[in-house]
């Protein structure tokens, strides 16, 4: 291999490595504004007592469509839009007869982001989708579990600007939970609250 082959490898490997260490704006954001504000409020001494974000599930069930393989198809290329992440297919554990639900049958489909494709996620979330979706009077501050994360519903996928064109005409629901290491509601809702998220007051 020549010399200049060689050079553009190794530009290339580098190039790889240093997108690895990127932080994103809200990495940036927790690490010198959330974990401060976090520390003096709740008085931790160490930061690794400081809560994190854990990861991002983004999850969509197909419920009277279920047996419609153009919609879930539709609702798996949504959810890849979205989450710049292909969908795994989540599975009936057991048969529902009123429903005609066996068991094993594909059922909806989710989607888990963490590190940096999760940080990038909620940035846009925050700066885009939310102020899109229609008379948006802030985020409802008691849907977090007793362990400190949150879920929310979305009527529609409209909201978030990677539905457009032809996958404006399809519109569906899906649900997102945030998981964060937070001990209890208090400590998630500050953690998210800092972080951006919009909570009604």
């Amino acid at each position: 291999m020549k010399d200049s082959s060689l050079a553009q490898v190794g530009d290339g490997i580098c190039t790889e490595i240093n997108n690895l260490f990127m932080e994103t704006e809200l990495q940036k954001k927790y690490k010198t504004e959330v974990v401060p504000a976090m520390k003096q409020e709740f008085g931790y001494q160490n930061i690794m007592q400081v809560p994190k974000l854990k990861k991002v599930v983004i999850n969509c069930g197909y419920g009277r469509h279920v047996k419609d393989n153009t919609y879930a198809e539709k609702v798996e290329k949504t959810l890849t839009l979205i989450s710049g992440q292909k969908p795994i297919h989540n599975k009936a554990k057991k048969s529902i007869s009123n429903f005609k639900v066996r068991e094993g049958m594909n059922i909806g489909v989710s989607v888990t982001l963490r590190g940096q494709k999760m940080y990038e996620f909620l940035y846009k979330f925050i700066n885009l989708t939310l102020p899109r979706v229609k008379d948006f009077r802030g985020l409802n501050p008691n849907s977090f579990d007793k362990s400190g994360n949150y879920t929310l519903g979305f009527k529609e996928n409209l909201s978030f600007p990677e539905v457009s064109g032809e996958a404006q005409d399809f519109v569906h629901g899906l649900e997102i939970t945030v998981n964060t290491t937070a001990e209890n509601k208090e400590e998630g809702k500050a953690l998210l609250q800092k972080i951006g998220f919009p909570f009604r007051k």
